[in-house]
């Protein structure tokens, strides 16, 4: 594939799957082009056919967005779709699997040398690892509480104790999570980045009491 073909294909390979998604959710091209003014992007119906056809060789980064936000799947499905062609030609006279393109698209490839400090391979992994901390904090506290209200729900005293001694187990586990991401947290704003929202159930980790809040 030539350099002038890259950009042709690049587009043809986004095309296909727009129609191929769009087909599976079972919108019309007017739906479809409905959802995306929804979204703030007027795209005209005539321009998603044309796309589709293959009459329209490009699409730009706020189509493509918008496009795949309507659609209801991550915008890479559309760029580097894992159940399309196992080798795909993600820059000119450069080729790879299909997954591969992804982890390479996300930063994910694996390596065995040091990731550089500040650098933007170092914040996607440490913004990754927040998100685990999030996702850990969320379920441990969620099962804690779930503990504690089907104790208080149990009117066999023995039985009573026992759940409670239970919830005790998951209440520690918790409190260590959410401590947990309240350091990770701060050490984010130390190094002058700001950490994203905390879900509802999870504000209290921001308090200066956080470590009484459970």
């Amino acid at each position: 594939m030539t350099t002038d073909d890259w950009p042709k294909g690049l587009t043809t390979r986004i095309a296909e799957q727009i129609r191929a998604v769009r087909k599976a959710a079972g919108l019309t091209v007017a739906e479809l082009s409905q959802a995306c003014a929804d979204r703030g992007l007027p795209i005209p119906g005539t321009t998603i056919t044309n796309l589709e056809n293959g009459r329209r060789h490009s699409v730009d980064l706020g189509e493509f967005l918008v496009l795949a936000d309507a659609l209801g799947i991550p915008p890479i499905s559309l760029l580097f779709p894992l159940n399309a062609a196992p080798i795909m030609t993600v820059l000119p006279g450069r080729e790879m699997s299909a997954w591969e393109a992804v982890t390479w698209f996300t930063g994910e490839t694996p390596t065995t040398e040091a990731i550089p400090a500040d650098s933007p391979r170092e914040l996607l992994e440490t913004f990754r690892a927040y998100s685990d901390a999030v996702a850990t904090a969320r379920v441990s506290t969620s099962l804690a509480k779930a503990r504690r209200r089907k104790a208080s729900t149990t009117l066999d005293p023995a039985r009573r104790a026992t759940l409670l001694e239970t919830a005790a187990g998951y209440d520690e586990l918790a409190f260590d999570d959410c401590r947990e991401l309240r350091d990770f947290r701060n050490a984010l704003r130390e190094r002058g980045l700001a950490p994203p929202e905390l879900p509802a159930e999870l504000a209290f980790v921001d308090a200066v009491d956080s470590d009484d809040a459970q």
